[in-house]
Formats: structure tokens, sequence, C-alpha cells
């Protein structure tokens, strides 16, 4: 009888472990990041031109790669703070189920695939535009400036900028100066959203010792920093219109998404709750998602 049912779970447990394994590795690669940084990449080709759609899935995968390979670095490299926050504790190396050589190699694999995907499917530049990505994230702001500084997320920001980039040089075969426009937006964006995530996180950061923002300066000083990074991005947005790079339905919707940035901007400076900052957080994924799909519309019209 034992034997029966020592043989009968043997397969259950393999099977279990290898869809642990299997989700495991999607978890290195943070997939709910990647979302908005695939939409980017898909409307900026599409704001660029009249991409195939086999171009789009090419470049959608091959960006997809890179980001999850500096994802999976990431978690190799922060594995001895992901232990001392809560909201990290269970993934794959802190919790114990996977060794951290396992997630580098998963990390560098990602992303050779990646830029030989890219270059073979779209071109070089776009290849090299996502492993400049690839190293900003890993080098830059993991490496160096995410345990440093205050200015951790605004210059490491820049990392989030570069898919934009690679969705438009995949279409026009190569660097393109209108794709600064999309690249500069998302740099701005990126502090206000991700200073009002860190507001509800910041406990969290402090245990590991991180200095975000709101764990050395304080809230106060924070709210004011999301409120002039938050005009910092509107007036970014409008600059394509005046370079003439976008026209008029694109600055409607930019005008009316940022007066609802601001709007938000001022209200978590006043109240200071974290509703407010979580409002602010979920509002800008929505502003950039919209303003993006205006350019899209704004091209196409």
């Amino acid at each position: 009888m034992s034997t029966s049912v020592t043989t009968g779970s043997a397969p259950v447990r393999v099977h279990s472990d290898a869809r642990q394994l299997v989700a495991d590795i999607v978890a290195l690669t943070k997939p709910k990041v990647q979302v908005l940084l695939l939409l980017t990449t898909v409307t900026a080709m599409y704001a660029a031109g009249s991409p195939s759609i086999w171009l789009v899935l090419a470049t959608v995968v091959g960006g997809s790669l890179a980001s999850g390979g500096a994802s999976a670095v990431n978690h190799w490299y922060d594995r001895d703070i992901d232990c001392l926050m809560e909201r990290t504790q269970d993934r794959p190396i802190p919790s114990g189920r996977m060794q951290p050589h396992v997630a580098l190699w998963v990390g560098l694999w990602l992303t050779i695939a990646s830029f030989a995907l890219l270059a073979l499917a779209a071109n070089v530049t776009a290849a090299l535009l996502a492993l400049a990505g690839f190293a900003w994230y890993v080098g830059v702001y993991t490496m160096w400036l995410k345990r440093r500084t205050t200015n951790n997320i605004v210059i490491g920001g820049l990392a989030g900028a570069f898919p934009p980039m690679v969705g438009w040089a995949a279409v026009t075969g190569g660097f393109a100066v209108d794709s600064l426009y999309p690249f500069a937006i998302v740099f701005a964006w990126t502090a206000p959203h991700f200073w009002a995530l860190s507001m509800l996180i910041k406990d969290d950061y402090a245990a590991a010792n991180i200095p975000m923002l709101p764990v050395v300066k304080g809230d106060a000083y924070t709210f004011k920093a999301i409120v002039i990074w938050s005009a910092i991005t509107v007036v970014v947005s409008v600059v394509p219109v005046i370079t003439g790079a976008f026209g008029t339905i694109y600055l409607a919707i930019a005008l009316l998404l940022g007066v609802e940035l601001m709007r938000q901007s001022f209200v978590l400076l006043r109240k200071g709750t974290r509703a407010a900052a979580l409002s602010l957080h979920l509002y800008a994924l929505i502003y950039l998602t919209v303003l993006f799909a205006g350019m899209v519309l704004d091209a196409k019209i």
C-alpha cells in the first residue's frame, strides 16, 4: 500500500516542481512591470509608421526578453535586500526556491536572445537600444544608484524610457530624433509615478536601508517633488507639438491628461494620505497609456 502511494505521488511532485520552476522563472522577468514597457513600445511603433504585424511581434518579444533579462539580473543582485523587505521576501531567491546563479544565467541568456532577435528581425540599432536599456537598469540603477542616492529613480528611470526608442528604431530602420520625445516623456513621468508608489511601501525601503526619497527626505519633501516632476512631465509632453512632431489631437489629449495629473499631485500635496498616493500612482499608469495612444491617434488621423 505504501509503495503504491509513493510511486503514485512521485509524478505529481515532479509536475508540481516543474510548474514552480516555470513560475519562478516568469517571476524573475517581472511580467507586471513589462506590460507598460511593451505598450510604449507598440504605440511608438505605430506612431512612427505602419509596421507589419510580424515586426511588431518580433519587437515585442525582443523587448520583453531584454526587460526580463534586466529584471532577472536585478533579482540576482538585490537578493540580500530582498530578504529584508516584506513585499519581496517570497521572490525565487530569498525564498530559497532558486539558487542565485540560476537567476543570473537566466538574465544573461534572455539578454543575448533579445539582442539576436532584434538584430535579425528588426535592425541593429533597435538591438543596441534594448541592450542600452538593460545596461542602464542593471549597471546604473541597480548596481550604482539604488543604494546610494535619493536620485536613484530620477536617473535610473531612464532605463524605462528606452522601449519606445526601440520600437521607433525598429520601424524607421535606425535612430530618429522624434523618438526622443516619448523617451523624454517616460523619463519625466517615472519620478512622480514611482515616488507615489514609494510612499506606500516606504517602510520596506527603510528596512532595507534603501535611500528612496520619502525615507530620506520625508513625506512633505516628496509631495513637493512629485508636484514639480508632474509639472515637468506636462511641459515635456507638449514639446513635440511645439516642434511639429505631433498635432492638435495629441495636444488636446496631452493637456487634458496633464490637468488631471497636476490636480492629483496637488491633492497629494494637500492631503498627504495613502489613498491620495495610491490614486496618483494608478492615474499615472492611465496617463501614460492614454498619452501614448494619443500619439498613435494623432499620427493616423
